[in-house]
């Protein structure tokens, strides 16, 4: 029979494997889009959109699986799982800034100061709400991965407190057997002292 917590390390692996597959095909796309026009332009974004989509449901899994890995792994398992979150938040931030370089054409600046156009300071606006929004949801998904790494912290401890009081419980049963047997020892003995010669 398998050990649960080996399946889980081997499945994070192969989910590991094929989100690294995935972050080359995002990053050698994202490279190929701004050299592109058009429809062809569209269709590549949309596709590294989709990728991006497979990313993050192998993060979930990888996510799950984490849980189940030995306790002795964990921590540099978590720490691969933080990195691979950040780069595919990086390449989340880089599609995006190459969909408002399209938007705005040559217009799109990162210094909304250095434009005098008022429509192009609205759209930077804009753009800028969208962006502390996006900083809000990265805060609020990462205070969720805290909160799932400090319930699965809770649970370890949980467990090995489970097994430590159910050592104890199995000594103290013990103990009690072996105090047992001394009473019945002693009584023996005493009922055999009493019909030995005296003097």
């Amino acid at each position: 029979m398998s050990n649960p917590m080996d399946d889980a390390t081997e499945l994070f692996s192969s989910y590991e494997a094929e989100l690294k597959l995935i972050y080359a095909d995002i990053d050698q796309k994202l490279q190929q889009i701004p050299e592109l026009q058009g429809e062809a332009r569209k269709a590549d974004a949309a596709k590294v959109d989709r990728l991006l989509e497979e990313a993050k449901e192998l993060l979930d899994q990888m996510r799950i699986e984490k849980q189940n890995i030995p306790q002795s792994a964990k921590s540099k398992i978590n720490s691969r799982f933080r990195n691979y979150e950040t780069d595919v938040d990086q390449l989340s931030q880089k599609l995006k800034t190459l969909d408002k370089r399209q938007l705005f054409g040559s217009r799109y600046q990162d210094d909304p100061s250095m434009g005098g156009d008022e429509q192009l300071e609205q759209r930077q606006q804009l753009l800028s709400g969208t962006e502390r929004l996006d900083r809000s949801s990265n805060r609020i998904r990462e205070s969720q991965r805290i909160a799932l790494e400090t319930e699965d912290i809770g649970r370890n401890t949980l467990a090995d407190l489970g097994q430590q009081r159910e050592t104890i419980q199995n000594t103290r049963a013990r103990l009690f057997e072996s105090e047992g047997y001394t009473d019945r020892s002693i009584k023996t003995l005493r009922g055999m002292a009493r019909w030995l010669p005296i003097g």
